[in-house]
């Protein structure tokens, strides 16, 4: 029955017309697209989550910043990594001569502008998933309508005013939104769920960002 239906569709779609298959063509770029992000994001998110809370253990067990620092590297592509590099960086600058920290503020901008540079580098691609869920439908139903014009153009010029003689036409040309929700659908989910992930990393840098602070508040060797 499953593989009757399936050649039915491979059927249609081979018999439609130049349209629908321009249309169709459309929507698997859209859908390959998609599905590259969305893998390639998910390898990436799911690395990204493990390190960070490898990165945390050890920050939170290590005695000196100093530690933390040499070791940093290995918890890569956390981006909590990034926060305390650009923090600590700048904790060496005002520090470098053996003085005392000089801005507490200073050092907290630093470490902003690192969770900001990294969630703009996690969010990179994601913009096509929304444009991908948010078109497809509309470029899906565009191939629809055309079809429907056409196969009742044909209708008209056949003069046979039959369900028989139209219900082809048609459809052939519901696949194309068929196709069009295909491509759609996991795009809008994916994009919802990595939008969820990269609040809770905007949050799990903020949190870290204010325990960095308050390690050097402390005083770095009270760590």
């Amino acid at each position: 029955m499953a593989s009757f239906i399936g050649g039915e569709i491979v059927n249609l779609i081979l018999e439609s017309g130049p349209v629908a298959k321009l249309v169709l063509v459309i929507l698997l770029l859209f859908s390959l697209l998609s599905w590259a992000i969305i893998l390639s994001k998910w390898a990436a998110i799911r690395r990204a989550r493990a390190q960070s809370g490898r990165f945390i253990r050890m920050f939170r067990k290590s005695q000196r910043l100093e530690d933390v620092a040499a070791v940093a590297d290995q918890f890569e592509p956390s981006p909590l990594v990034t926060v305390f590099a650009y923090g600590y960086e700048e904790y060496r600058r005002q520090t470098n001569a053996g003085g005392r920290i000089r801005s507490i503020a200073a050092i907290e901008r630093a470490t902003q502008i690192a969770a900001s540079e990294e969630l703009t580098r996690m969010e990179r691609r994601l913009p096509l998933l929304a444009t991908t869920g948010a078109t497809t439908p509309f470029i899906g139903l565009f191939g629809t309508v055309w079809g429907i014009i056409d196969a009742f153009h044909g209708l008209g010029t056949a003069g046979a005013a039959t369900l028989r003689a139209v219900a082809p036409g048609i459809s052939e040309a519901l696949i194309t939104t068929a196709a069009g929700l295909f491509a759609a659908i996991p795009a809008v989910i994916a994009y919802n769920a990595f939008s969820h992930s990269l609040r809770e990393f905007g949050a799990r840098m903020d949190d870290f960002a204010a325990e960095f602070l308050n390690t050097l508040e402390r005083g770095p060797e009270a760590h």
